[in-house]
């Protein structure tokens, strides 16, 4: 398992960096940029103090640069104007757009998102996982209907639809909180009992939202492989043999039909960053969604691209842990080499 760790990590270091160059590349396949683009409109208007405040920008980040020795300084490999200062020495660089550093900007959103999502997840698995195993279980019965109605209502409800109902129902029956993900007196403040407990009712709605079609999607598809496993002969031959009922089916049967919902953890994170950007549009949340949309918009090179790569390293953890819990859930799984014969 170490070895298989280490190869992994190994893997993982040159996958971002493949990933990294794509990412500067899409980037920068629209001409210009958030400064250029700047400069000619202040050019326009004659604002001369303005223009050389760009343009010292512009040097200070080696925008002048070619696209090459842009790419090796961002990374942090080649030295630039303030010699070895990228990602891999902890400097995400400026957001043009918010006139702030790119670490400014993201902070408090960039945990704000992970927590979001992190809850999601739970709440896909926590809700999905007994619903279609009781389902399959009960095959053909009110239960298993039940369970398929509700998939279906999950699957066909648009999330934005979803949210403007929750916010309503919840805050005029429940007292749930509407937009944001804290209450703006706990913003900017360490964290304590008080400002957990606001997070925890804003994240109600925000993660029922976001979760739902996960949940019914995977209800359906856990139904099905469960029913498929329940009628292979190793489960028969163990109902012959007065196994419980209870352990006939978690034992085994349950185990097995888990295998593709772990291995979909590496993709079922960035999923939800991605998926999650017009929920958080509609509710006004703080996360990293909105803000690289809006970097994209305005090509700001550097919060966008910093975004980007969080949601592959996103991706890649999730997936490292997808297979660590795959080696821990079924036992024919084994990372060690093939010996030939």
């Amino acid at each position: 398992m170490i070895r298989f760790l280490i190869r992994r990590l190994f893997t993982m270091a040159g996958t971002l960096v493949v990933v990294s160059a794509l990412v500067f590349a899409i980037i920068n396949l629209p001409p210009g940029d958030f400064l250029s683009n700047q400069i000619a409109e202040l050019r326009a208007t004659g604002q001369e103090a303005s223009i050389a405040k760009a343009e010292f920008l512009r040097k200070t980040y080696a925008l002048d640069k070619s696209l090459p020795e842009q790419y090796l300084i961002w990374l942090g490999v080649w030295p630039g104007p303030e010699g070895f200062n990228g990602l891999l020495q902890g400097e995400y660089g400026w957001s043009f757009e918010f006139d702030r550093p790119v670490g400014e900007v993201v902070g408090e959103t960039l945990w704000l998102t992970v927590v979001v999502n992190l809850a999601a997840v739970l709440f896909i698995y926590l809700t999905a996982l007994p619903l279609g195993a009781i389902a399959a279980v009960k095959a053909n019965t009110w239960i298993d209907y039940l369970a398929a109605f509700i998939g279906y209502i999950g699957l066909a409800t648009p999330n934005f639809l979803l949210a403007l109902a929750l916010l309503f129902y919840g805050n005029r029956y429940l007292g749930l909180p509407i937009g944001g993900l804290m209450d703006p007196e706990y913003e900017g403040k360490a964290m304590g009992m008080g400002k957990a407990w606001s997070v925890f009712l804003h994240l109600i709605v925000p993660v029922i939202v976001i979760g739902t079609s996960g949940a019914a999607a995977m209800v359906r598809r856990l139904r099905a492989n469960l029913l498929d496993e329940l009628s292979k002969p190793y489960v028969i031959t163990a109902q012959a043999k007065g196994v419980p009922h209870a352990t006939r089916v978690i034992r085994y049967p349950l185990r097995m039909a888990l295998n593709p919902f772990v291995a979909d953890i590496g993709n079922l994170l960035p999923s939800l960053v991605s998926g999650s950007v017009l929920v958080s549009v509609v509710m006004s949340l703080p996360t990293i969604g909105p803000t690289l949309l809006g970097a994209l918009r305005s090509q700001d090179f550097y919060l966008s691209g910093f975004i980007l790569m969080f949601v592959s390293a996103l991706t890649l953890f999730g997936m490292l842990i997808s297979d660590i819990l795959l080696a821990l859930l079924d036992p024919r799984i084994r990372f060690s080499s093939r010996t030939r014969n």
